[in-house]
């Protein structure tokens, strides 16, 4: 309670040491994206298949996601400032070793570190907003920091694109690795894990904690099955924008529209952009009229039927395809409402655990989806090549789309199986 007095709270000094932990997820998210303008690139340098870009592109996610478990915990006993600035050290010689790789094992190599360097931003993004700002502010820091990530993903859309067809995608990973140092060294110099007057209070909380009490509490978390739940519906709802904004909705909109990349990635860049504007207002929206679950729903139940537009449909016109990618983003968006959940459903002690848990399943939708869909591709293709790299049909697009559709299916039956929170159900007695 004495937090909640504390004046450095919500202070300008506040804003700036989270504004570069959201930095750092944005720059993360930079790199979720960032493949899907190199795909014939890539393709063409390493001479690959769909499947195996998409598994290069996937090795992102992997570690990232073996990571969120235990980095809610560590956070809390190490601290963001050291966490953060390592990950982001080795995040940017990820991305340098990805920009003079020859070999298709040193790319992955590289691909691998840039995901373990961006593993920490928006856990740390969220663990800052608890000590640095008052606890009513932690569902619009929490969408606002999405607004971070997906403003980087529009980014590494249309103008990465650009400049990727001006200086090479080699150039563009180097800048990469220059910006994830600078950004290392600013969190040294200016991160702190906690106002001031709350330091003493942090090591009173937690004294003398063993490392075997931090795995007790990850345990307790693993074994909700409610936990799991939020996560599962979480990660269907973020699965359309990662492996359609993360990487095939480009060449699907250029193969279907007959469009230069520049312009199929700044329209799959809206898919980002309804995300962004998406999540803070549907965490506003939540707090707003007190509910949680049923945001959850509406949000499932629109992106499965946009996604199920984009796999049943003929070739729509690209009015509707560009229309469906947005509610895709706007709807799916609504999974960040699950952080609040979860950590509602959930005892206190272990709500950074809660959170690694649902974070890292959304972004192992990823993971999975993104080579689910070159797997399919590679089945279903005909042959046809273009300057090294393999072409696919309209309807080879389509067929992929459809693992994505009946992910967001499961993903909607069981979000209206939640358990509602707490938070809903005090204030409707109170009402």
């Amino acid at each position: 309670m004495e937090q909640a007095h504390n004046p450095q709270l919500g202070s300008k000094r506040a804003w700036f040491i989270w504004i570069l932990a959201a930095i750092s997820f944005g720059y993360a998210f930079f790199h979720r994206v960032a493949p899907s303008v190199m795909v014939d690139d890539l393709m063409a340098e390493f001479a690959i298949s769909g499947a195996v870009l998409g598994t290069l592109s996937a090795l992102y996610f992997y570690p990232y996601v073996l990571m969120q478990v235990p980095l809610g915990a560590l956070i809390d006993r190490l601290g963001v400032r050291a966490l953060l600035s390592s990950a982001l050290l080795i995040g940017g010689m990820g991305s340098v070793l990805f920009a003079v790789s020859q070999s298709i094992e040193v790319a992955y190599a590289g691909r691998i570190m840039i995901g373990i360097g961006s593993a920490v931003g928006f856990l740390s993004s969220l663990a800052l907003a608890g000590k640095w700002f008052p606890p009513h502010r932690f569902a619009f820091l929490a969408g606002l920091v999405m607004f971070f990530g997906m403003s980087s993903g529009i980014a590494a859309s249309g103008p990465l694109a650009i400049f990727v067809e001006s200086y090479g995608w080699r150039s563009a990973m180097w800048s990469l690795g220059g910006f994830s140092i600078l950004l290392a060294l600013l969190v040294i110099i200016f991160v702190r894990n906690a106002p001031d007057a709350t330091q003493q209070e942090l090591k009173d909380a937690k004294p003398r904690e063993t490392w075997k009490a931090m795995w007790q509490g990850l345990g307790r978390a693993t074994k909700s099955v409610e936990v799991w739940k939020v996560a599962l519906v979480a990660s269907t709802m973020s699965g359309p924008m990662l492996t359609l904004g993360g990487l095939w909705g480009t060449p699907y909109l250029i193969e279907a529209y007959d469009l230069e990349k520049t312009q199929a990635a700044f329209l799959v860049s809206l898919l980002l952009m309804g995300w962004a504007f998406g999540a803070p207002f549907a965490g506003w929206l939540s707090d707003r009229i007190r509910q949680r679950k049923k945001i959850i729903v509406a949000g499932s139940l629109v992106v499965t039927c946009s996604v199920g537009a984009l796999a049943f449909l003929p070739t729509p016109p690209l009015w509707a395809s560009v229309l469906f990618l947005i509610l895709a983003g706007m709807s799916g968006a609504a999974m960040t409402v699950t952080f609040a959940l979860v950590r509602e459903v959930s005892p206190g002690d272990i709500s950074s655990s809660v959170t690694g848990i649902v974070n890292s399943l959304t972004v192992a939708s990823g993971a999975i989806l993104q080579p689910a869909v070159g797997f399919m591709l590679d089945r279903l293709w005909n042959g046809t090549t273009s300057n090294g790299a393999r072409i696919y049909s309209v309807e080879n697009y389509q067929a992929g789309f459809l693992l994505i559709f009946a992910a967001c299916l499961i993903g909607f039956f069981i979000a209206t199986r939640l358990q509602e929170s707490p938070f809903v159900q005090n204030a409707h007695t109170n009402t």
